[in-house]
């Protein structure tokens, strides 16, 4: 039996990778391990990471690359309408108090057919049917299930966007702030708000070509007093000695 480990949504499934298909209601699209027989016959056992919400057009994606294309399988739902917007929008603010899996169209909205339920829109005066149709609920909004999908398009390779090595490590303990944590720009005169740190041009720490721009700034043991003091022209007679 083959293992499909990972999802892959409907933008994405190239069609030449496709080997066979999956057919499966609403309960059966939402799994985290269940074996499985294809249309065509293939065996397919779904082990994924955690239960994962699958549409219609998804694939999910077999250890050799292949995939195998979901398509929803009609079941039997309540079709709800009404006479007027506003009463199907209430009608739809209660199903979604019961936190019930609903469809929702421009027309009507589509429920799993259960007779509490069907009670209840009766006594919002909604019109409702029983009919068979694919169930396509929607999802929660922040149900994007990262863990079991194949991004493809967001691979960084070498762009990373992380911190890019600015390390300042000014030990600056009495002043209260670490420089480690303010990614700090190449150029940005190092201004480090109201405490007086003006990092200007005239600091004796020069960006030269044996930097190298990594901005590790290690040897900057600044030997600071706890009177405050400011880096550049207002060190005065009293300038005290920073040990580059």
């Amino acid at each position: 039996m083959l293992r499909a480990t990972s999802v892959v949504r409907k933008a994405a499934v190239r069609q030449d990778r496709v080997v066979d298909t999956l057919t499966l209601d609403h309960d059966d699209r939402n799994r985290r391990r269940l074996a499985l027989k294809a249309d065509g016959g293939l065996d397919v056992l779904l082990d994924l990471e955690k239960a994962t919400a699958l549409g219609d057009g998804d694939a999910v994606k077999l250890e050799d690359g292949r995939l195998v294309l979901v398509k929803a399988a009609p079941q039997s739902l309540l079709e709800i309408k009404a006479e007027n917007p506003l009463r199907l929008m209430r009608v739809a603010w209660h199903i979604g108090n019961r936190h019930t899996p609903a469809e929702i169209t421009a027309e009507a909205i589509y429920i799993e057919n259960d007779h509490v339920l069907a009670e209840m829109v009766r006594g919002q005066g909604c019109a409702m049917q029983a009919v068979m149709r694919p169930f396509q609920p929607e999802r929660g909004a922040y149900d994007h299930d990262h863990a079991n999908c194949d991004h493809p398009s967001h691979a960084h390779g070498h762009h990373d966007h992380g911190h890019h090595d600015h390390h300042h490590d000014h030990d600056h303990a009495h002043h209260g702030h670490d420089h480690a944590t303010h990614a700090h720009g190449h150029a940005e005169a190092h201004a480090h708000g109201d405490k007086g740190h003006a990092h200007a041009e005239a600091h004796a720490h020069a960006h030269g070509d044996a930097c190298g721009c990594g901005h590790d700034h290690a040897h900057h043991d600044h030997a600071h007093h706890d009177n405050g003091h400011k880096h550049g022209a207002e060190h005065g007679p009293k300038g005290h000695s920073h040990d580059h």
